[in-house]
């Protein structure tokens, strides 16, 4: 079940119950008596909290919404990195207990927009991301809902982040299928720091993306209006660091960069199936702080190749393809192009040179 390994991510993902507030009730007077909506909170240092290392005492409900009163009990750790100085953060789980060992990602990015956290959750056996769980604090306690599938009905599904003190935190799960009104617990995750972040290794190069494990300089061209006709290409400078996860079994990678628009942070986030033997591959932008659906692809000779569908500006939906080719120690290329005809013809639309600056 989805829900027995939903520790630091919110793991049960499908939808959101926003409270909107509406009418002269929701109005603060201001200083001059004037009647003003207050500013949102700044939550993007939200997590900061809990980076580090953890020891994660974790108790379950083993047939939530059954009129069980039997609980099971696991022994865990998790590692958590900060991304984008804070605004978003990696969780890497591990637990054992009566099914046997897990290990779990989970990456939360927040919106500046919204004000709001999206929790996206894989687990190493499948290596596919759930769709987020979207939240936020108030007062020191974090709450994210969803809307989730549970033997065959809709359920509420809420996760809670409380008693956070430096060195421990609650997190607790609970379910509803009464729209709220009543709420069953089912998962707890007592935490207890142990230590601060362990330095990660980039010596292992046997799995398929840890050629990118460093430092990059990237020079980027970009086609501007693809499938218009248009011949005009801008040029512009970034960085990339990628890092190792799950041993390889997935990669994180930090983009910079300066284009005409203005300087942009950016991540990707990588994850191998190894049942398919494919790679999926997210990414994610700090202006709007949401994941795109997944490209999936795999490599081949030293090739790797992703497709996924995506819509342009027009309203059109055309396949895409990113290229990774000429992989050396030192350096690699990125092409991305589009088809709008079912992948019969390619017009190239953006391309990447990375070299490589450090470890």
């Amino acid at each position: 079940m989805k829900a027995a390994i939903s520790l630091h991510a919110g793991l049960l993902a499908c939808g959101l119950i926003i409270a909107w507030c509406t009418g002269a009730g929701c109005a603060q007077q201001s200083a001059d008596g004037s009647n003003a909506t207050p500013a949102p909170r700044d939550g993007q240092h939200d997590f900061d909290f809990e980076i580090g290392t953890w020891k994660t005492h974790l108790s379950r409900l083993q047939h939530p919404l059954s009129g069980s009163t039997t609980w099971v009990e696991y022994e865990g750790t998790s590692v958590v990195r900060k991304v984008w100085d804070g605004r978003a953060n990696l969780v890497e789980l591990e637990v054992d207990g009566p099914g046997g060992h897990v290990e779990g990602l989970s990456l939360r990015l927040y919106n500046p927009q919204s004000h709001q956290w999206s929790l996206n959750f894989a687990n190493a056996r499948s290596g596919t991301l759930s769709v987020p769980t979207v939240g936020e604090f108030k007062d020191g306690r974090g709450e994210f809902y969803d809307w989730e599938d549970f033997n065959g009905r809709m359920i509420l599904v809420r996760n809670v982040w409380k008693d956070i003190t430096p060195n421990s935190g609650r997190f607790e799960q609970s379910f509803s299928d009464d729209g709220g009104k009543t709420w069953e617990l089912n998962w707890i995750a007592i935490d207890t720091r142990t230590g601060d972040i362990p330095e990660q290794s980039a010596d292992d190069r046997s799995r398929d993306f840890d050629f990118e494990i460093g430092s990059w300089r990237v020079h980027n061209s970009r086609l501007l209006n693809p499938l218009t006709g248009s011949t005009s290409w801008i040029e512009f400078e970034g960085t990339a660091v990628a890092r190792k996860v799950w041993n390889g079994r997935a990669d994180l990678v930090e983009l910079e960069s300066d284009p005409p628009s203005g300087h942009n942070e950016a991540l990707i986030l990588r994850l191998y199936n190894p049942e398919t033997h494919q790679w999926s591959v997210t990414f994610a932008s700090s202006r709007g702080g949401t994941l795109t659906p997944p490209a999936i692809g795999q490599f081949r000779d030293g090739r790797a190749e992703f497709y996924d569908l995506e819509p342009l500006d027009d309203g059109r939906i055309v396949l895409a393809r990113a290229v990774l080719s000429d992989i050396s120690p030192t350096s690699y290329r990125l092409e991305q192009a589009f088809s709008a005809d079912g992948g019969k013809t390619w017009e190239k639309n953006w391309v990447s040179v990375h070299t490589r600056v450090g470890n």
